[in-house]
């Protein structure tokens, strides 16, 4: 694996021009990137491809067709299986259908669904005739989707009349409806509409049938090249307040990145592997590791519609043991919630076919690491810790299965091609062992070509800080070793007394206490030492039968944070909870948690999986605050 580290440091353009030949072409490119535009890239410019047809058509021509593309299981238990073939005809025939529609290359179509096979074949329909998709997850409110649909200008809207999620159906055409409502989108001229749930959906001469546009559809649909730099799909950032946020990606530099990424970092073995990444497609993840790189490197996925508790905490569990499943794909925070439960929802499952463990989303701290790996992985497989953005388009900074020893809870290296510093407020590389700002410092293919609509925003937001070189966002250091640690979003330092302080650092801290599932620390105002470290503890119930009351628990764990980091990095205050805030894919909303801690007015709480949570936790603080 050195080779292929020194083969990137000794010609970093031509280390990624191989892996872009590693796609199919339809016009070879001979220009590896312009940055002359700076920050705005040119990837493989002169160059053309198909997107979809890197997805499908090369691997049915190459004699692939018969092996199994999707694995898919419904909440309910409803399953299906998707051969190249078969997932190559659907898309031709989807294909057909957006055309006969009027749908242009450069349009852009909105896509509102569940986590189905249709939803990607959308997608990959989408892509095929050069059409840009926005995929909103299913989750997002109608005002929310009606502000992407605006953003975007979509001119389609493909949904589905609902989904299944935690036992219910989760309604989507009747929040398509509301969103299209008034004409707030004037640019919308049809909705197609998914039957899964058969639940009543008001159906109007702007909708349409899924089902019966595929049926009436052409079979046969030749996939053209488009220019490298031609704009692949839009994704909307979330959880910030004001106007979404619209990353673009391009075709070819997008494509490179997420392919030779899957392939690498999870050693990927396409003709014995099970590949499983419980993303939506509704966020980046979906994207890069669900669709575009499992599907252009010819895996075998098993694709779920539901939550990891229903019917019950063993849903996962058996999924991998029924599909053994090789490569499996997670957040911490799904981790720790399997943490909290206990080890025995795992327990009676042959989860002996795993040897890839892989975690995204947010830092994994140490404790859910050995936990992922001794009871997971039963101790004998390798975990990738992976770092990248939405904006990133593929992943950054991870480890490399057989590569070099991995660390609990360290990202480790930036893989080969990509350059990061870590750099202190002026902009000057830091010593190890100092917390610094994680910088990217070269353009690499997967990077997002601006924000949608608003190139001074993309230039603003990402390049501004530190001039020449894109700032993530994130705080990190570097060990001893040279590995890197990722220590948060910067909007997550607190700062006590003058001392920046980690809130993932302190969080880890907490989880390593056996009493505690996950933690959730938050900066709230202090008159004396400007900021207070307030932190919000879910506990482990296999942990708790012998636990103190919660006001000696609560002593107890801040005291436990001084033996661990220092006295500098003491609670004023930890509340035990029930939940924690998280949308529904798993983030803990911290901004949220803000709010209480400081006695404001709670913020936006619509990308919440629960909303209730907040309700609980207000009311507990404002009880504990009067007592």
């Amino acid at each position: 694996m050195d080779n292929i580290y020194q083969a990137a440091e000794r010609d970093r353009l031509g280390f990624w021009a191989d892996q872009a030949r590693d796609l199919h072409w339809h016009k070879p490119f001979s220009q590896v990137l312009d940055f002359s535009d700076a920050p705005f890239a040119k990837w493989f410019a002169d160059g053309q491809l198909n997107a979809s047809y890197n997805c499908l058509d090369r691997h049915v021509l190459a004699g692939l067709g018969e092996r199994t593309a999707l694995l898919f299981e419904g909440e309910p238990g409803d399953t299906a299986s998707f051969s190249y073939s078969e997932l190559l005809a659907e898309t031709k025939r989807a294909a057909n259908a957006l055309l006969a529609l009027g749908v242009q290359a450069g349009d852009r179509v909105a896509i509102y669904a569940p986590l189905i096979p249709e939803t990607i074949i959308a997608m990959l329909a989408v892509v095929r005739i050069g059409a840009v998709h926005s995929v909103v997850f299913g989750g997002f409110s109608a005002e929310a989707l009606r502000n992407r649909i605006q953003d975007a200008g979509a001119k389609i809207v493909i949904t589905a009349d609902g989904g299944f999620r935690k036992g219910k159906v989760h309604e989507l055409k009747t929040a398509v409806d509301t969103a299209l409502a008034d004409n707030s989108c004037p640019t919308v001229e049809k909705t197609i509409v998914i039957r899964r749930t058969n639940s009543p959906v008001t159906i109007s001469t702007m909708d349409l049938w899924w089902h019966e546009l595929i049926a009436a559809a052409e079979p046969e649909h030749e996939a053209i090249g488009f220019d490298s730099e031609h704009p692949l799909f839009i994704l909307y950032t979330s959880g910030t307040t004001g106007k979404p946020k619209g990353i673009l990606h391009s075709t070819g530099g997008y494509l490179t990145g997420a392919s030779f990424t899957h392939r690498t970092v999870f050693d990927l073995r396409p003709e014995k592997d099970v590949y499983w990444c419980t993303a939506d497609v509704g966020w980046v993840t979906g994207h890069s590791y669900v669709v575009y790189g499992p599907l252009a490197n010819a895996a075998t996925q098993v694709i779920y519609e539901g939550t990891p508790d229903t019917p019950s905490f063993g849903r996962w569990w058996e999924i991998i043991a029924k599909y053994k499943v090789s490569i499996f794909y997670t957040a911490p925070t799904a981790i720790r919630t399997f943490m909290k439960v206990g080890r025995d929802v795992v327990s009676g499952h042959d989860l002996s076919s795993l040897r890839i463990l892989g975690s995204v989303g947010e830092p994994i701290n140490p404790e859910a690491w050995h936990w992922y790996h001794d009871v997971i992985g039963n101790k004998n497989c390798e975990i990738v810790d992976t770092w990248w953005q939405t904006e990133t388009g593929s992943i950054m900074i991870s480890a490399i299965p057989g590569a070099f020893k991995t660390k609990p809870g360290a990202a480790q290296r930036a893989l080969p091609g990509i350059t990061v510093g870590i750099v202190d407020e002026a902009g000057n590389p830091i010593q190890p062992d100092t917390a610094g700002y994680l910088t990217i410092d070269e353009p690499w293919p997967s990077m997002l070509r601006g924000v949608w609509g608003d190139p001074e925003r993309f230039k603003e937001t990402y390049w501004s800080k530190f001039p020449g070189k894109y700032f993530a966002g994130d705080g990190a250091r570097f060990d001893s070793d040279g590995d890197i640690w990722i220590l948060g979003r910067i909007d997550d330092v607190i700062k006590v007394s003058g001392h920046r302080l980690s809130t993932a650092e302190i969080e880890s801290a907490l989880v390593e206490h056996h009493w505690v599932a996950e933690a959730a620390v938050v900066g709230a105002k202090d008159e004396i030492t400007e900021q207070a470290i307030v932190a919000f503890v879910v506990l482990r119930q296999d942990e708790i039968a012998d636990a103190p009351i919660e006001a000696d628990m609560a002593q107890t764990l801040k005291d436990w944070v001084v033996q661990k980091i220092g006295a500098i990095a003491r609670p004023r205050q930890i509340m035990v909870v029930a939940e924690l805030p998280k949308t529904r894919s798993g983030k803990i909303m911290r901004r949220l948690l803000r709010d209480v801690a400081d006695g404001r007015a709670i913020g936006d709480v619509t990308t919440l999986a629960d909303s209730s949570v907040m309700s609980s936790i207000k009311e507990k603080m404002e009880n504990e605050s009067h007592d």
